[in-house]
């Protein structure tokens, strides 16, 4: 990737973290390799790349848990760091709300003094000693510092995180042991916010995250003051948070200017333009093997073999990461063509003990409809999936329509695979007609590829498996499927994979997501839980969102879904066109010093040809020696300039 096309178009802020030379080694080869970057203050980035591609590994070097193998990361001394890891583990006794509000040291020591002057001055009755004025002198210094780090309103910013995040006040006082390892990371993500540190790493904030708590969280990051560094694969989270991207690819790190959508079509361009420069590397490099070849065995040319030999060795070769998975279209097979309706629900309720999930819900679901099952995390939306597909006991009927072939994904549907198997004997057993011979390049879509297609299920991880099950359901033929979650740990583009499978369905499904992004476009009607019963609506994503939002306390609208994220790009576009538009002038010269560039660069490239043939000794070669030199000067004078103008 051309070096000089991924310099920022802005001056940045003051520089925060620095990395010098950064290289990570293992034994399959470099994560990353001999990077220099800089991160300012107040950045909000997305870090993004390939499963493996060595994204948590660099939160993890920045957050200083694990040393780099080469090179060094620097940070400001006193530089407080809050890093939200995938591994969350939690063992305390401690309540939800005291593990918060004993987590600021500082805070602690303060109050722990204060109270142990208050018990002083209660006691004491020298009350004009030079001791007793100190403790008073003591107790107001310890009172501003206190005010200065927002100590009275501690408790408050607690509270408003806690709800903010999906929590209930009257959880605030169960032991944290009681909760499950997803609102175990709602607690530490909490814990992380209310301390303000000066740079937040978030790795996948939103994997145990309701589509409400997303919303909030997006609004909190917006107004954060320090930097921010986030691993996602949730696409809308990074546009609506982060304004630079860098991307891990080939042990390199590449640094584009833009939130994840923008840099996607940036990226694309690069990438159309690196194989155009790939297949010309390819056919320079094949002339030179066959001179190489032709010279080497004549006495009189074995110099000048030499000299292409090393020039050769000192070539830098193009790599390209082929993304083949933008390129496959998989569609769900359809079983049979049911009847008019496939779902029919009456009076259908489900509780546990007191708690009433819903009662009496009564609904007729029509061939073809597409339906979102939406709403914060607790109010019964799997345990409705399941009530549906009849996995568990539950009051009233559900009854399937004519020829209706219901095909389930659970969030545990990883666990039903057959651990005998192989992960391409998996899919290789369900899939039927043409599909079967495109089966390798479907598990590649969904991160399967070379020697992973032989391996047993039994020595998969959970992430794995979940991949496997969601492709083993692509190839199952049904009318009507039942989805919860299928997104977890899915990567970006095998999500869209999913998505436009789903857009091509036939059939009929029920669908539970937190992928705003996932979800939007796909569906024609929404079903909510709420107050025990089901509301259906058809508004669209973005409107039932801003519905939801204004009915959740401490949550601001900020949603951008769909429509609006594309009247957003429009807008950027059209801000550009209408900055060239302005200055016609700085545009012309841009595109005329990019031309004077291409051809500088083409003549340098003549004249190392030339050099490499010619003998050194030789007045012609000393020619050429001198204009090699003024032109490397003269596009370096050329590219201040270009890099001048982008900043502009």
């Amino acid at each position: 990737m051309s070096g000089h096309l991924l310099r920022p178009c802005c001056v940045r802020n003051i520089q925060m973290i620095n990395f010098e030379k950064l290289s990570y080694y293992l034994p399959q080869g470099f994560l990353f390799d001999q990077v220099n970057l800089q991160i300012n203050r107040g950045e909000k980035i997305g870090l993004v790349g390939k499963n493996g591609a060595g994204k948590s590994t660099l939160l993890k070097i920045i957050a200083q848990q694990i040393k780099p193998s080469g090179g060094s990361i620097h940070l400001p001394k006193e530089t407080k760091v809050g890093y939200l890891t995938q591994d969350i583990i939690l063992n305390t006794e401690l309540t939800l709300f005291s593990y918060l509000d004993t987590s600021n040291a500082q805070l602690n020591l303060i109050k722990s003094r204060l109270e142990d002057i208050n018990t002083q001055l209660v006691t004491r009755t020298d009350y004009e000693s030079s001791d007793y004025l100190s403790l008073l002198d003591e107790m107001s210094d310890l009172n501003f510092q206190f005010q200065i780090i927002d100590g009275f309103t501690w408790e408050e910013r607690i509270s408003e995180t806690l709800k903010g995040l999906g929590f209930k006040e009257n959880e605030f006082d169960n032991s944290l042991n009681t909760f499950s390892g997803g609102w175990k990371m709602r607690a530490e993500l909490a814990k992380i916010l209310i301390n303000s540190p000066d740079l937040i790493l978030l790795d996948e904030p939103t994997n145990h995250l309701d589509i409400i708590s997303i919303s909030w969280l997006e609004a909190y990051l917006q107004k954060f003051d320090g930097a921010v560094i986030i691993i996602s694969h949730d696409r809308l989270f990074l546009d609506n948070v982060t304004k630079r991207t860098l991307e891990i690819n080939n042990a390199k790190i590449f640094d584009f200017p833009f939130p994840f959508s923008i840099y996607k079509l940036r990226r694309q361009e690069e990438q159309e333009r690196m194989n155009v420069a790939k297949k010309q590397q390819d056919r320079d490099i094949k002339q030179t093997e066959e001179l190489i070849n032709k010279f080497r065995a004549k006495s009189s040319k074995a110099a000048f073999a030499q000299s292409l030999i090393k020039k050769l060795e000192k070539t830098e070769r193009i790599e390209i990461d082929n993304d083949q998975t933008s390129k496959i279209k998989i569609t769900f097979p359809l079983s049979v063509q049911p009847g008019k309706w496939v779902l029919s629900l009456e009076k259908v309720g489900k509780s546990y003990g007191n708690n009433i999930l819903f009662a009496n819900l009564t609904i007729t679901v029509g061939r073809g409809e597409k339906i979102a099952l939406l709403g914060p995390n607790g109010v019964g939306k799997s345990t409705l999936l399941k009530t549906i597909t009849k996995k568990i006991d539950f009051d009233g009927a559900v009854n399937y329509g004519h020829n209706v072939n219901v095909t389930y994904f659970a969030q545990d549907q990883a666990e039903q695979l057959d651990v005998e198997k192989s992960v391409f004997e998996t899919v290789d057993d369900i899939a039927r007609g043409e599909i079967r011979k495109d089966l390798r390049s479907i598990l590649g879509t969904f991160l399967f590829s070379g020697e992973d297609i032989e391996k047993k299920v039994s020595v998969l991880s959970g992430g794995e498996r979940t991949r496997l099950a969601l492709c083993q359901l692509l190839l199952s033929p049904s009318n009507f499927l039942i989805l919860d979650e299928p997104t977890n740990h899915l990567d970006i583009q095998s999500k869209q994979v999913l998505k436009n499978a789903l857009q091509n369905y036939q059939g009929t499904f029920i669908i539970v997501s937190h992928d705003r992004e996932f979800v939007d476009g796909l569906t024609n009607r929404i079903w909510d839980i709420e107050d025990q019963s089901l509301k259906i609506h058809h508004f669209t994503l973005n409107e039932y969102l801003n519905y939801k939002i204004k009915n959740h306390s401490g949550v601001t609208p900020i949603l951008e879904t769909g429509e609006v994220l594309k009247q957003k790009k429009a807008e950027t576009l059209h801000s550009s066109k209408s900055l060239k538009e302005k200055d016609q002038k700085q545009e012309k010269e841009l595109h005329r010093i990019e031309a004077e560039i291409t051809v500088i660069e083409n003549e340098i490239k003549t004249l190392e040809e030339n050099l490499a043939r010619l003998n050194y000794l030789s007045d012609q070669y000393k020619l050429n020696l001198n204009a090699y030199e003024n032109k490397k000067q003269k596009l370096e004078g050329l590219m201040l300039k270009w890099e001048k103008l982008m900043e502009r």
